[in-house]
């Protein structure tokens, strides 16, 4: 009986490692509420890096000023890295300018850092117009300087990621998606309430 009841405590703690093990490789801890919201066009998010503060990094603001992300300090913020030469990146800017025109307030902001070089960066003013994303501030984030890109840990484009009022990051989501989705406004509700 008591190897039995040995072999169903090996059991259940062998289980219990390889829950924690696959919730680590997915990105989505166990026990974090908005891991339910990882689904559908919102599948890919990670939350792998939640915790972590905004990067130190500088990006050049509307007023052609340096200005960091402690700039949006109170406030849930969903910071997209995005470039004109990246086709993904065009294709979901649409549902990113949607998602601030439906979303965007006083408490919540879209904002887009575009990569793009300085030599084009009235073409991405122009672009992210075209885009339909009039209402998301243009802000600029050169490569070649790069510091809050590689501070944020981006690795590749687009990458997009949501912080809370106290600047640190809640999930991230590395390639296209569309935020415009039931699935992608749900989850971003839940974060700005739970933010509250």
């Amino acid at each position: 009986m008591t190897r039995y009841a040995y072999l169903g405590l090996f059991l259940i703690g062998l289980g219990a490692i390889v829950y924690v093990l696959m919730s680590a490789a997915t990105g989505r801890p166990a026990g974090n509420p908005l891991a339910a919201y990882a689904t559908g066009q919102m599948e890919k998010l990670d939350f792998g890096s939640a915790g972590q503060p905004i990067p130190t990094g500088t990006f050049i603001d509307t007023d052609n000023t340096a200005q960091s992300l402690e700039l949006f300090k109170g406030k849930t913020i969903l910071v997209n890295y995005w470039a004109t030469w990246c086709p993904p990146c065009e294709k979901e800017m649409p549902s990113l300018g949607a998602l601030q025109t439906a979303r965007g307030d006083s408490g919540f902001e879209v904002v887009a850092l575009s990569v793009d070089a300085p030599e084009d960066v009235d073409y991405a003013k122009r672009r992210l117009t075209e885009l339909g994303a009039a209402h998301i501030p243009f802000r600029h984030a050169p490569m070649d300087s790069g510091d809050i890109i590689y501070g944020a840990g981006v690795r590749g484009f687009p990458t997009t990621i949501l912080y809370g009022p106290d600047g640190l990051e809640i999930a991230r989501l590395a390639g296209e998606a569309d935020w415009a989705s039931n699935e992608a406004v749900q989850f971003i509700d839940a974060a700005i309430k739970a933010a509250r």
